[in-house]
């Protein structure tokens, strides 16, 4: 009997060792890039839509994250969205993307971390063009066999990736599904929210490392859950108002 669910170990080993190979330099330069943005007071925020917004929940507001990571957040981009195809639509949707990133206070100096597995669809390109528009910095991850065989759903003409001024790719295969089960001809299995995980952790330690090499204290959460967690937080909030936007 084939064991299919260790050959998706193996197969998320393997891509591991592929993203530590190409996307180090890469990940690391995001980290300086963050940790410069905030000891220069700026704001890091991060969007992705529908199941690429997971990396987003997974950078802010937890137990050894930052406190300056702002997410961007629309309920109809979000999994408890009904009927759930709703958030393919508005995916999709031109200029949805713009007014996202115009309804928050982003201004030019920060940073917007984009997640989107294909990048093809609008509303990631859209707030790419308007952060650029803002001066902006754009960080993308990305699957890039993926994205490269796919066209643009929006009227540029380009995917996501086209636009980063950093980009991150995820070394997913095509569709993001991994594993192939005899009697199925559709793959199963994604890699790309286990590797974002990885990716934007990553990220998160490197610009921790930059902000202490720099004399700064970063600010980190402790867990909510053990005794005095909630007063070291509350007292983050407090310091870093001006800076955190999802409060």
């Amino acid at each position: 009997m084939i064991d299919y669910a260790n050959n998706y170990y193996e197969k998320i080993v393997d891509i591991q060792k592929k993203v530590i190979d190409n996307e180090s330099g890469t990940i690391k330069d995001t980290g300086s890039l963050f940790a410069e943005t905030i000891e220069k007071g700026n704001v890091i925020y991060a969007f992705g839509a529908s199941h690429a917004g997971i990396l987003v929940e997974e950078l802010f507001y937890r137990t050894g994250g930052l406190a300056l990571i702002n997410p961007l957040f629309n309920p109809t981009l979000m999994l408890n969205t009904r009927p759930i195809t709703l958030t393919s639509q508005m995916e999709r949707l031109e200029g949805f993307g713009s007014n996202i990133l115009e309804s928050s206070p982003a201004k030019s100096g920060d940073v917007i971390l984009l997640h989107s597995v294909s990048g093809r669809n609008s509303v990631s390109i859209d707030i790419a063009i308007k952060a650029k528009e803002k001066g902006i910095k754009v960080v993308v991850i990305t699957n890039l066999t993926y994205s490269k065989q796919v066209t643009s759903r929006h009227s540029c003409g380009k995917n996501l990736y086209e636009l980063g001024d950093y980009v991150i790719d995820n070394h997913g295969d095509f569709e993001d599904s991994s594993i192939t089960v005899e009697g199925l001809q559709q793959k199963i299995a994604p890699t790309s929210s286990v590797i974002g995980c990885m990716i934007v952790n990553m990220i998160l330690i490197n610009t921790v490392s930059a902000l202490i090499e720099k004399g700064v204290t970063p600010p980190v959460f402790h867990s909510a859950n053990v005794d005095g967690g909630d007063e070291f937080n509350a007292k983050l909030f407090e310091k870093h108002k001006d800076k955190i936007h999802y409060m």
